[in-house]
């Protein structure tokens, strides 16, 4: 079953349970439900800013390092175009197996990077979240919101398609976010 699936199955069930629970609270209590993207939380708040930024310096370090490797792979081809027709065939196959070489070595270090950034990615979007979770609970539990929902943006899936802007409390989870992560 492939990810989406699982996933539209999973907010089935949410808006079943949803459905439910709110005919339950009605009876009893006033039910409260808000709605939070994370993403901007992420984007919008000091400390946020502040990991995003870091993250990008991180990549533009290593981008320079991989472009300046590659402008030596391509200096290394072209002088090996320009004296190929000076060397014997050995000399040639050694240079050409050479370079190769360095070219397996480039690829391996970018795939390398490729691979550190996604773990960089996931420990910072995980350490966040924990943090981004317990600012939306003292949120919620300060206005007595029951249940609060991912709406997902642009960048992700969207899981909520309507809300009202009175149960957003993206803005207020930014405000306690910045007050305990300073």
């Amino acid at each position: 079953m492939s990810i989406s699936a699982v996933r539209a199955l999973l907010l089935a069930a949410l808006f079943v349970s949803v459905s439910l629970l709110s005919v339950a609270f009605s009876e009893a209590a006033e039910f409260k439900m808000g709605v939070l993207d994370p993403q901007s939380v992420l984007e919008k708040s000091k400390a946020g800013k502040r990991a995003l930024d870091g993250l990008k310096e991180y990549v533009s370090t290593r981008q320079k390092l991989l472009g300046k490797d590659e402008e030596e792979l391509r200096n290394t081809e072209r002088q090996l175009k320009e004296q190929a027709p000076k060397l014997t065939e050995t000399e040639k196959k050694e240079k050409e197996g050479q370079f190769r070489a360095k070219v397996q070595e480039f690829q391996k270090r970018a795939q390398e990077f490729n691979m550190e950034l996604q773990k960089k990615q996931k420990e910072l979007v995980d350490e966040y979240m924990k943090k981004i979770s317990a600012a939306t609970q003292t949120v919620a539990e300060k206005g007595g919101v029951a249940l609060v929902v991912d709406k997902g943006s642009e960048q992700t899936v969207k899981i909520v398609i309507y809300n009202k802007d009175t149960i957003d409390l993206t803005e207020q989870v930014i405000k306690e976010f910045d007050r305990v992560n300073k």
